[in-house]
């Protein structure tokens, strides 16, 4: 049975600690040494040999690689393998050589290349077993660090040796061999994994079995895998598994041949008596027993490593080392199922299915896929599967997108492999992610989907009745239209079939059965599509012919765009050819069919962009083209719809492409029917005229205005009608509604369409022979629609108004962003910005329409009425969201004035669900465009903020710091802190004016610096306290001096009303070490401890021992204890002092004004005169403060 992983897990398991191993700078390539051996001539004979074996071994593994133009030979095993020799065998060959001379000298080299390849280049010493002190020897194996050293000592057992390993340890180092970067390193992970499958190969047919190699090494292995350090845990996990994995590839070979031998032993045992050998029998029976005996060894090794490694192991604090015991347990199994494919090896993977990091998850899944894609090896998997199906059934949802779509090819494997594993309700979950955004995972869904629903056996060979040609084809098209209707996701075609695009693309692109599906007669055969059906089918074959033509997935689905290969963009242009030459004969009579409905022919409409127009010409297909001219006309003569105006306005600007030879045609047919739409116009416009005002229009009137103005404007928006002169007639509908106001909205939002149009065709008509009066004339128009549009936001009906806030955004960026490389005289006539009185109607407007919420009658809402009413909701957001976006759009590209956003961040926390993100980019943008201005903004959003919370409360009480409102503004100045990001030295400016503009603020309006009076604002500095954290070192020392101008001498920290003070004082000398004396008051300083171990090792880096104790240092007078810190802060290189004067007077002027220069600066100016001895000594450190010394916190 399988049982549940442990929660807990054990101590010895769990409760490994990283510690680095260092590198020290210079290599010891012969660090391993005997220390038990009786006198001085052993002593010097094992040396001797030591050295004769590693010059031999070495002359033969010698390798040379350039390094910095000098050739570096390889001596070492760990220099042979890092630098990649070509034949990984030569190096094994050499090695058993030298074994089979000197066994223990080719083994001490071999530990010491494990010791090396962990990145530890310390000290190895190694002394034999002795079995009588076998007790006191299991006492002394330990790990411990020494603190009077500064050394790690690991003392453990690798039989026969008794090895202690012994190196410096630096903290802040943790790079190792395994896990640096580069090719050079990656390419030395896959050497040494070779290197140890090479070694037991090599060593198979001779000293693998001689009880003295395997078990020294599975000990070293062992013991190192125990360490609490991580670089030896690692490398040696690492080397156990791979050691492993290649005793299984020896387990197997023996297997085979123990078969072989028995069974020519057996064929020999029935051969005719008196031809039958005693000396042959007896042959092939020593064979077999000599490799049952060999398999029992390597049985028992095996045992040894994965007991002694793997289970102490697969469940490391370092998801690394559980990553690459999963996935060598995963080949374990595949490679010999016989001996691990059992319940008892495959509850790791299931428990590790579970894990916390998405690199051991995907090794499970990837180690199942090996095996559920080998039908012999499912069947004895059904107690895996009924146990952990659910958790991978549940693993597309992962957050990590690789084990997603691990996942769901997993999934796809066990459908096809295991018969009835998957239930309905699992598929059906399933198919869905055919939906989703990151496209590895839908193109997996899509394949699932494909084959388990759509594509059935025998649907090539069987026809359905009546199918004819299509009968397969046809049938996996119900089959996909009904799973679109049935997923309640028809809307998203364009997704669903992106994802099917790499495994059903020939069906897909069968529009010839798709087009006959359509226009198939139901009373001739039966099978006429009912209405839901055609429309699904007639948006597969427009996402069909956008894909085809495109190649690119939908919008939202691939951030990157996708580069083509040169075949892809051979069949890409087979299909567009293919589709031109398809619809250009079946598009009209498919319009034809469905002219009367709206949203079938504003799908359909869409076909033409796709086309090759040339084939028009080539083909002598100029009669289709008249028949499709003539239906769109009737389209539009028949439809008012937007959506379906829009795409045949949109059909006739892609066919009239000046450079194609269709384009008099259709220009002719595209006049013809524009005069049509302009005389419909001017008719009902004459009539509404000549009525008396007044006088109210019908319902039928009102439509029809509505639909000439409707179709007018659509086509005005891709088609310049200046010369019908529209302008004019839709200026007298909105001046009437201005000044009688009794025009219905049916004719106001056409109207209003129609003349932004006009106007925008008379701006890009501006040319540099445009003679003066029509660019005053035109300015005279600009004007005047800007006043119109203005007065238009006061309109009685909302949707007016949104209307005209659009237009008037769109219109002033236009205005104010216009291309003068053409004429600079015209655009310094037309350039417009708003006024002031303008700005303020556009923020008030966004005030009340986006963040002003209307208060909701509860009501007792069926179902329908439910979803009816969250419809609506949902509708209202798009538009609110369209309006925020409109107006951001002017602040980024400073048409509107960059304090305007102040009044847009206040809202950034309340209502980040919804606009958050278009907030955050507005921040971004406008950061981007002027780093000061931005951070100004900020500060004066919270200032306003601070000001209204201050007049809400009661001034005759201490300010509630635990209020709803003043925690509110805390947190909203945290999230703007969050958006600096992790980069200090590009937000450093911005940060500083932050903590400046801050301080000013906080003490506006004190009496004095005296400190008896209080500051009104003295709070707020607790919030600016939120941008300490992102100010570098240097910098919180000039904010702190820019302080100091404020407060008097000594600190005024008497009582809470100056806890503001002191809680922000504290934030800008977090951190700091040595400069609480210099910065504040001598009264304020207190003295900085160090610990013994981190003194010593400061000193011991600087390759110095401290002179006096700790003890004695701090029995020191306080005076010159400070005179020393003092004078250890004063005496930086002058690179410092150039870095601050670089700071006051480059980055950060705004903080270092002529007199607080004066006032604060003469302890620099001071200690000029100090030893370059101290300025050197000095300046290793300060580099790390000045350049990349600046904390970080989270």
């Amino acid at each position: 049975m399988i049982a549940e992983p442990n929660t807990s897990p054990s101590q010895k398991e769990n409760a490994v600690h990283d510690e680095p191993v260092p590198e020290s700078t210079v290599q010891n390539g012969s660090c391993v040494r005997n220390s038990n051996l009786k006198t001085p001539r052993e002593k010097r004979k094992v040396r001797e040999q030591c050295e004769n074996i590693r010059r031999n071994s070495s002359s033969s593994r010698r390798v040379s690689q350039l390094q910095n133009g000098e050739v570096v030979e390889a001596v070492t095993l760990f220099e042979v393998v890092s630098m990649g020799k070509q034949a990984m065998q030569s190096v094994v060959d050499d090695w058993v050589e030298a074994y089979k001379q000197d066994r223990n000298v080719a083994l001490l080299d071999l530990i010491n290349f494990f010791i090396q390849c962990s990145g530890c280049q310390g000290m190895v010493t190694a002394e034999m077993f002795q079995s009588l002190r076998k007790k006191d020897v299991m006492r002394k194996m330990t790990e411990t660090f020494d603190e009077e050293t500064g050394l790690q000592y690991k003392k453990f057992m690798a039989y026969p040796w008794i090895l202690t390993v012994t190196w410096p340890v630096d903290m802040d180092n943790e790079d190792y061999p395994l896990i640096r970067t580069g090719p050079y390193w990656k390419k030395f992970k896959t050497n040494f994994c070779e290197f140890i499958a090479v070694l037991v190969q090599q060593c198979q047919c001779s000293i693998l079995y001689d009880s003295y190699l395997m078990d020294t090494i599975i000990s070293l292995l062992t013991g190192l895998a125990d360490s609490m350090v991580r670089a030896f845990r690692h490398t040696s996990t690492l080397a156990a598994m791979k050691l492993l994995t290649a005793v299984v590839s020896v387990h197997l070979n023996l297997d085979v041949n123990k078969h072989n031998a028995q069974r020519l032993y057996e064929v020999e045992k029935k051969r005719i008596s008196g031809k039958r050998t005693t000396y042959r029998l007896d042959q092939l029976e020593r064979k077999r027993k000599e490799y049952e005996q060999k398999l029992l060894e390597v049985q028992n090794m095996m045992n040894a490593i994965f007991k002694g490694t793997f289970l102490n192991r697969y469940r490391d604090v370092i998801p690394e080392i559980r990553a690459t015991c999963i996935e060598e347990i995963g080949s374990w199994i595949k490679t010999y199922p016989d001996a691990f494919l059992n319940d008892s090896y495959l509850k790791y993977i299931g428990w590790m299915l579970y894990d916390k990091q998405p690199e051991v998850r995907l090794k499970c899944l990837l180690g199942l896929q090996g095996i559920y894609s080998r039908k012999e090896l499912v069947s004895r998997m059904d107690l895996f599967t009924s146990r952990f199906k659910d958790r991978i059934v549940s693993m597309p949802l992962d957050k990590d997108h690789e084990v997603a779509v691990q996942a769901m090819k997993l999934l796809m494997l066990m459908s096809q492999n295991c018969e009835d594993v998957l239930s309905a309700e699992d598929c059906e979950a399933l198919y869905l992610f055919v939906y989703t955004t990151h496209r590895p995972l839908a193109v997996a869904a899509g394949e699932f989907l494909y084959k388990r629903l759509l594509s059935r056996e025998g649907d090539e060979e069987v026809q359905p009745k009546g199918g004819g040609k299509f009968g397969a084809s046809s049938d996996q098209l119900k089959r996909l239209i009904r799973f679109s209707l049935e997923s309640e996701l028809h809307k998203h075609v364009a997704y669903l079939i992106d994802s099917l695009w790499d495994w059903a693309g020939k069906f897909l692109k069968d529009w010839e059965c798709m087009t006959t599906l359509l226009l198939r007669n139901g009373e001739e055969d039966g099978e006429a599509l009912s209405d839901a059906h055609e429309n699904v089918l007639i948006e597969i074959i427009l996402a069909t012919v956008r894909e085809a033509a495109e190649g690119h997935p939908p919008v939202g689905r691939g951030a990157t765009k996708k580069i083509v290969s040169l075949k892809e963009k051979k069949i890409q242009l087979e299909d567009c050819t293919k589709i031109t030459e398809h619809f250009i004969v079946v598009l009209p009579r498919l319009l034809a069919k469905y002219s009367t409905d709206a949203q079938k022919v504003a799908n359909l409409l869409q076909i033409p962009q796709y086309y090759d127009l040339d084939v028009y010409r080539t083909g002598h297909l100029e009669k289709h083209l008249d028949a499709l001219l003539r239906e769109v006309k009737d389209i539009v003569a028949k439809h008012s719809d937007l959506s379906v105006l829009e795409a045949s306005s949109r059909t006739y600007y892609i066919l009239c492409s000046e450079e194609i030879a269709i384009y008099s045609q259709v220009d002719r047919a595209r006049t013809q029917l524009i005069d049509e739409l302009m005389g419909q116009l001017n008719q009902l416009l004459d009539g509404f005229w000549q009525k008396e005002e007044g006088f109210c229009m019908d319902a039928g009137e009102i439509s029809q205005m509505n639909s000439a103005l409707t179709r007018v404007a659509a086509f005005h928006n891709a088609h310049d009608l200046t010369k019908w002169n529209l302008y004019d007639k839709t200026l007298r509908l909105l001046v009437f509604e201005m000044e009688h106001g009794s025009l219905p909205v049916l004719m106001i939002l056409p109207a209003l369409q129609c003349t932004y149009f006009s106007l925008l065709w008379q701006l890009a008509a501006v040319s540099e022979n445009s003679p003066k009066e029509t660019l005053f004339a035109l300015r005279r128009q600009l004007r005047r629609f800007s006043q119109i549009c203005t007065w238009f936001l006061h309109h009685k009906e909302k949707d007016v108004r949104e209307k005209a806030f659009m237009i008037l955004c769109d219109w002033l960026l236009i205005l104010s962003h216009q291309d003068s490389n053409d004429n600079e005289e015209a655009v310094g006539l037309l350039y417009y910005l708003p006024s002031t009185s303008l700005q303020e109607k556009l923020l008030l407007f966004i005030q009340k329409h986006v963040f002003m919420e209307e208060e909701e009658e509860s009501k007792d809402l069926t179902e329908e009425e439910e979803r009816k009413d969250e419809s609506c909701k949902l509708d209202d957001l798009h538009k609110k969201r369209s309006l925020l976006a409109a107006y951001c759009k002017l602040i980024v590209h400073n048409v509107v004035e960059m304090t305007a956003a102040a009044e847009i961040y206040k809202y950034y926390v309340k209502t980040y669900s919804d606009f958050g993100d278009i907030i955050k980019e507005m921040l971004s943008k406008t950061r981007h465009n002027n780093k000061i201005q931005s951070a100004k903004t900020l500060i004066l959003c919270l200032q306003q903020l601070f000001q209204a919370h201050a007049e809400s409360q009661d001034r005759s009480s201490d300010v509630d710091f635990s209020s709803a409102s003043f925690t509110n503004i805390k947190e909203l100045a945290r999230r703007f802190s969050l958006t600096f990001g992790w980069d200090q030295v590009k937000c450093r400016e911005s940060v500083a004016m932050i903590h400046k503009e801050g301080i000013e603020f906080a003490f506006q309006g004190a009496a004095g610096v005296d400190g008896k009076c209080l500051p009104p604002n003295l709070n707020f500095l607790l919030i600016i306290s939120e941008f300490s954290n992102k100010l570098l070192k240097p910098d919180k020392r000039l904010v702190y001096t820019y302080l100091q101008r404020y407060i008097a001498e000594p600190l005024p920290c008497r009582g809470d009303d100056w806890q503001p003070l002191i809680f922000y004082r504290n934030s800008l000398l977090a951190n700091e070490d040595e400069e609480g004396f210099v910065l504040g008051s001598p009264g304020e300083s207190s003295s900085v401890g160090t610990s013994k171990t981190s003194s010593f090792k400061r000193k011991l880096s600087n390759g110095s021992l401290p002179e006096t104790s700790q003890t004695e240092a701090a029995s020191k007078a306080p005076d010159l204890r400070c005179a020393t810190r003092l004078a250890s802060v004063a005496g930086k290189s002058r690179k410092r002092l150039k870095s601050r004067e670089v700071c006051l007077q480059e980055h950060l002027p705004f903080l270092c004004p002529g007199g607080l220069q004066r006032r604060y600066c003469k302890a620099e100016i001071k200690t000029e005169d100090v030893s370059k001895e101290g300025q050197a000594e000095d300046s290793i450190e300060d580099v790390d403060v000045d350049v990349v010394g600046a904390d970080q916190d989270s």
